[in-house]
């Protein structure tokens, strides 16, 4: 699968070190290989919807990272969640799912300076997986994107791992919120690991999706005699009575943003904000403010009427389970 992906990007003379997308309003495309990293299993679709469109092709799934944090403290319990997850995917006949590496389980500690290079890494084995699959698959045009639903505590310590990582990997996370014309790098997921947030805006090409909806529609009650009738289709039945009722726990929607085209609306370019001083306000990374030339972007705008369409429309194809 890669190998393919890296004989078309190589010919085709793209440069950017942030990739383009074609196809939509972010700069990762369904030719970026991707990595999701989560923590808890049990509170949204984002690992579901992430296999399925993996089967489907339109998303590179290269590795799922797993973590603890402050939401999900029990790292085993969050690890043979979701590696139960895959085995009901592989055992259905879903393809290109990766194993699952153990991420994070504390936060970064603060350096008295407050230097980032002063930081000393945790060295994680996800964060080595982020500095691995990126020498091992970028492109120029076509960086490695980790799709985050959780700290970003992985992605910080594989810059400090290795600060050229930066390089080769594009990020988009589903964490924080937008107030008074600044978006907050603060709760949903944002507040977990503050340090990494500062890092990361800092130094990588950045998408923050801080767009929230309801998921309760998504797989109803009443859907559950209609969920496919493999291993799978069990797994999320038995999911979904214990679903978030929280907007703020959708962590799809970054997920979406990586792997469907249409899903985002519209984003604006944006960088940290150069007035903000870390630890004030406690407990969130630096705010984003709008600059056309700033290394992120925050998405604005999303097509969550469509997200019920778009999952629904895999699980019921015929052809999604053709191993089965």
């Amino acid at each position: 699968m890669y190998l393919g992906l890296a004989l078309a990007a190589a010919g085709c003379g793209e440069t950017l070190d942030a990739g383009r997308n074609l196809y939509g309003q972010l700069p990762v495309d369904h030719r970026n290989p991707v990595i999701i990293d989560n923590d808890g299993w049990s509170d949204n679709w984002a690992g579901e919807c992430a296999v399925l469109l993996a089967n489907a092709g339109s998303l590179s799934l290269a590795g799922i990272v797993v973590d603890a944090s402050n939401y999900w403290t029990d790292q085993n319990a969050n690890v043979t969640g979701w590696t139960n997850l895959v085995t009901a995917a592989r055992a259905s006949g879903l393809e290109h799912i990766p194993d699952v590496t153990e991420g994070a389980s504390t936060q970064l500690t603060v350096p008295a300076d407050q230097r980032i290079e002063s930081t000393v890494p945790l060295r994680s084995a996800g964060a080595q997986l982020i500095v691995d699959l990126s020498r091992q698959l970028y492109l120029p045009g076509h960086p490695l994107v980790v799709v985050t639903g959780a700290q970003l505590t992985n992605l910080a310590d594989a810059y400090l791992m290795d600060p050229t990582v930066v390089d080769r990997v594009t990020v988009v996370a589903a964490l924080g919120s937008s107030s008074s014309g600044k978006t907050l790098m603060t709760g949903p997921n944002g507040d977990l690991d503050p340090w990494a947030d500062w890092i990361v805006a800092h130094k990588f090409h950045y998408t923050q999706v801080p767009v929230r909806y309801d998921q309760s529609g998504d797989v109803t009650a009443d859907d559950l005699a209609n969920l496919p009738r493999n291993p799978f289709g069990d797994w999320m039945a038995g999911k979904q009575p214990n679903l978030s009722k929280l907007n703020t726990a959708a962590d799809q929607v970054a997920v979406l943003a990586a792997g469907v085209s249409t899903f985002v609306i519209t984003a604006e370019p944006s960088a940290p904000d150069p007035t903000a001083v870390f630890g004030s306000p406690q407990g969130q990374g630096p705010p984003l403010v709008p600059n056309a030339a700033g290394n992120a972007l925050v998405v604005t705008q999303v097509d969550t009427a469509s997200i019920r369409t778009h999952l629904w429309r895999m699980l019921q194809d015929p052809k999604t389970f053709a191993g089965d």
